[in-house]
């Protein structure tokens, strides 16, 4: 008798979330490039990356209302792993200046920040570094003038913040290895 090989067949959920997972990873691999999301919202990667080992710190009450749904506790922007931020004014900047950086030993310790951002259209980026070939150029709107030499003074590979930029249903990430330089 043939015994036949139970094979997990992955609900909505999980396939939702492994796509929005392959999104987040591609556009890290590849930064500058815009990779499709399942769904659009910052809800949807709160979902994918949050469980109860997380902290995370939400400048929307309404985020951070899903987010400790997903069992994520909410803490102060210097405590937090992940940071869903508004980056368009200087309030945003200010939490971000707060959010973890980790250190040469420990760059782990550094913070996945997501906010929203205009893609295509705004301030012009060359970036370079590890998964660009020569370079790329960018060009990213709806973000606050000061973003990115903080940015700059932040992220010292390896230590630094991972940014994920959604706009839609499209997300592009700038890992802390990446150089930006304003155009």
């Amino acid at each position: 008798m043939t015994q036949l090989a139970a094979v997990p067949v992955p609900d909505a959920f999980e396939i939702r979330t492994n796509a929005t997972f392959e999104a987040l990873m591609l556009a890290l691999s590849r930064p500058g490039s815009a990779h499709s999301l399942p769904a659009p919202g910052m809800a949807g990667l709160a979902e994918t990356l949050l469980d109860r080992e997380c902290q995370v710190f939400c400048d929307d009450p309404a985020l951070a209302e899903i987010c400790a749904g997903f069992g994520a506790a909410l803490v102060p922007a210097a405590r937090a792993d992940h940071l869903f931020l508004s980056l368009d004014t200087p309030e945003g900047l200010a939490l971000l200046e707060q959010a973890p950086v980790g250190s040469a030993l420990y760059p782990d310790a550094g913070a996945t920040v997501i906010a929203s951002a205009r893609l295509g259209a705004g301030q012009r980026l060359r970036l370079t570094g590890p998964g660009i070939e020569t370079f790329t150029d960018i060009e990213l709107g709806d973000l606050a003038p000061g973003l990115w030499p903080l940015r700059a003074a932040r992220c010292r590979y390896p230590a630094g913040f991972d940014l994920f930029l959604i706009c839609e249903g499209r997300v592009i990430g700038l890992p802390r290895s990446t150089t930006i330089e304003v155009l």
